[in-house]
């Protein structure tokens, strides 16, 4: 199963910034030593750009032949209604994933543009929320994901 890790603005930060928010590991590091090692069965791809044109086109070129999407969106979850159009173009579900509780923060962190778009949403378990959306898509079976997925 392929499936694309996507991160968005400011996530290439990981490990550098705000580090009582989002830890002080890389995302690359995460990815490398963790993710890749528990996931043997998946093929996982990262993107990261903090330029939302560049995470819409990510979006169009594997939305109609990847098995799945972990998607940060970072910021733009709050903000960028152009994000949400092309979940919502796309046939390969996306799980929405964020390190922090955004329901725990500023209230302009608890509206997300993406979030009725995406099959569901992780957030509040620091870098494990990428494991637990990993997971969801591990235990689909092949043919409840990509093609025949039907969005609620």
């Amino acid at each position: 199963m392929k499936i694309l890790i996507l991160n968005g603005p400011n996530l290439n930060l990981l490990g550098r910034r705000e580090k009582s928010i989002y830890g002080s590991r890389s995302f690359e590091d995460y990815l490398e030593k963790d993710l890749i090692p528990a996931f043997p069965d998946l093929k996982l791809e990262y993107y990261q750009s903090n330029i939302e044109g560049a995470l819409i086109d990510k979006l169009h070129e594997v939305g109609f032949t990847y098995q799945g999407i972990v998607f940060n969106a970072g910021a733009y979850t709050h903000s960028s209604l152009a994000l949400a159009d092309a979940i919502a173009a796309i046939e390969t579900p996306v799980v929405e994933v964020h390190i922090s509780n955004v329901f725990a923060r500023e209230a302009t962190r608890h509206i997300t543009y993406i979030g009725g778009r995406c099959k569901g949403s992780i957030s509040g378990f620091g870098l494990e929320s990428y494991r637990l959306a990993l997971q969801y898509f591990e235990r689909q079976k092949p043919n409840k994901v990509g093609f025949t997925y039907t969005k609620a």
